[in-house]
């Protein structure tokens, strides 16, 4: 019996695979665009298992985890996690730090939301849901002085 499943399993492949048939990873490989596209456009997020990113529930538009992940894939290449200006990308573009009480004071929630909307310097626009925005605002009002 042991010889039928041991001739079962090295019969199974009858040839290794070719190196045309494999590629390298890229990151688009795991890039959710389609995800992407839904949560900015207040979308609920796609069900674990469904192109979705979790291992929870969906969460509904405008919800602080919705926010989260546009922060995260959106803001914090530049901005840092934090908002100070640390992200990857941050020096080399002089991204702003959001934390500076001066900058803070001198910006109004319309300035933030249209600078999001719409881009600014080398900023480039997003085009995110209303419920989205007003959390995306709120994030940068909430990181003063951190």
């Amino acid at each position: 019996m042991l010889c039928v499943a041991a001739s079962m399993g090295l019969g199974g492949c009858d040839r290794a695979p070719s190196a045309s048939d494999a590629r390298e990873w890229t990151p688009a490989d795991h890039d959710r665009v389609e995800e992407r596209g839904r949560l900015q456009s207040g979308a609920q997020a796609a069900p674990p298992g469904k192109g979705g990113a979790g291992g929870g529930a969906a969460a509904p538009a405008g919800d602080d985890s919705v926010v989260a992940l546009t922060w995260h894939n959106q803001c914090a290449s530049c901005h840092g996690m934090g908002g100070r200006g640390d992200g990857p990308n941050g020096p080399m573009l002089k991204a702003t730090d959001l934390t500076r009480a001066e900058w803070q004071a001198k910006v109004s929630d319309t300035d933030i939301a249209n600078a999001i909307r719409n881009g600014k310097n080398q900023m480039p626009r997003f085009d995110v849901s209303d419920k989205v925005l007003a959390g995306l605002v709120a994030r940068v009002r909430a990181v003063r002085g951190k």
